[in-house]
């Protein structure tokens, strides 16, 4: 279990607050104090083990969703917004949920996400009791076209057509957070799916991981939306990265959870193959967890600046982290728990899937990038020059 970009306004102050979410902020943003903060991973960890669901089912997930939403437990003190000093709260919210069910996670990641996002970019107000779902995919034959049809009551309104791809709950959220085109211009959209002009596909949907998502084509026909924030905002707020990291701590919970699972059996079965593998999962989820810490701790000292680095350096270390326990775990339990243990069977074809949100080496070379650019002409450059990155 987890413990406890550089903008001109300034990198170290708080994101301003607007008086048109300032109570949906509030209310989200809380950060809780230590005894909340045990408080409130105690009750959601003690609902999700005493709440029974059928993780195969994608109806099932989104009644848990559901669930979920009505006891509150997407908000703060259980989920608090990101960049406003309770980061490692929210992020061990996800992996809380990530160990239970990497299905659920994925839609409660993605409600919560939106919440955030509507949040920062000072959105409208979410009805009470929905369900959001943030599809962002860009593949260039899957794209939302939009058009300016005036101000609605709720903000300024548009109608979308076209195709979006990998929308993961589409059957099951309420509402979504869409990415479009304005102009040529990329924009974001808050759309309700309760519209006739709305069709969801599933039918391309072959995943045998993480199956129950049921991430589906959604179609648009002139269908009703209102504009979130500007244009280009949704990917230049600090947030975007805030929420990327998020993503690496619902990896990380359910590596942690399929370690759980190896220290179970070794403590029944102790060897000394097993034990070195049960140290190596050790080692792994310990320098991840550091990673998560450090990485919280630097977004909530500094909300408002250029996180992608961290963001990105955190994603690739739970990625290993995450990809060597799975070995370490397979190695050292066989066929057995693959073939008769059902959650230890879906978390191992889950988590795969799950972990291919990153770009693998793709993203290393994009922080490499970063890395080398950030390299100082001269070398006894402090880290807070931007240099020397690798001192303690």
């Amino acid at each position: 279990m987890l413990d406890t970009r550089d903008r001109a306004a300034g990198i170290n102050a708080r994101p301003p607050q607007s008086s048109g979410m300032s109570a949906f902020r509030d209310s989200h943003a809380a950060a809780p104090s230590g005894q909340e903060d045990a408080n409130s991973a105690a009750s959601l960890e003690n609902f999700l083990r005493d709440t029974l669901f059928d993780p195969r089912d994608p109806a099932a997930l989104g009644d848990m969703l559901r669930s979920l939403v009505e006891h509150g437990y997407d908000r703060a003190p259980f989920v608090p917004l990101p960049g406003h000093g309770a980061t490692l709260a929210r992020w061990r919210a996800l992996a809380a949920v990530a160990a239970c069910d990497l299905g659920l996670v994925k839609l409660f990641e993605g409600h919560t996400d939106a919440l955030a996002i509507l949040a920062e970019l000072q959105g409208s107000t979410p009805p009470a009791g929905s369900r959001w779902g943030v599809w962002a995919a860009e593949p260039p034959d899957a794209r939302v076209q939009a058009v300016k049809v005036g101000i609605r009551s709720d903000g300024e309104g548009l109608r979308l057509s076209g195709t979006k791809a990998w929308c993961s709950g589409a059957g099951v959220v309420t509402h979504a957070l869409v990415t479009a085109w304005l102009n040529d211009e990329p924009i974001l959209a808050a759309v309700a799916m309760d519209q006739p002009s709305i069709s969801i596909d599933a039918s391309k949907w072959q995943a045998v991981g993480m199956q129950a998502t049921a991430s589906a084509d959604v179609s648009f026909d002139q269908a009703s939306a209102t504009l979130v924030g500007g244009v280009h905002s949704y990917v230049r707020r600090p947030g975007f990265w805030h929420g990327g990291a998020g993503i690496a701590a619902c990896w990380y919970g359910a590596a942690a959870q399929i370690g759980r699972m190896l220290r179970e059996a070794s403590t029944q079965r102790a060897d000394a193959h097993r034990l070195a593998h049960l140290g190596a999962v050790d080692v792994a989820l310990a320098g991840a967890a550091a990673v998560l810490r450090e990485t919280a701790a630097h977004i909530d000292a500094n909300p408002l600046a250029e996180s992608q680095r961290e963001a990105m350096r955190a994603r690739l270390v739970i990625e290993e982290a995450a990809t060597a326990v799975m070995n370490h775990a397979t190695r050292t339990l066989g066929a057995g728990p693959l073939c008769r243990n059902a959650r230890f069977a879906r978390a191992l074809a889950d988590l795969p899937v799950f972990l291919r949100q990153s770009h693998a080496e793709r993203d290393l070379a994009a922080l490499g990038e970063l890395v080398a650019a950030a390299a100082p002409a001269d070398a006894r450059d402090g880290p807070a020059a931007g240099g020397a990155p690798w001192m303690l």
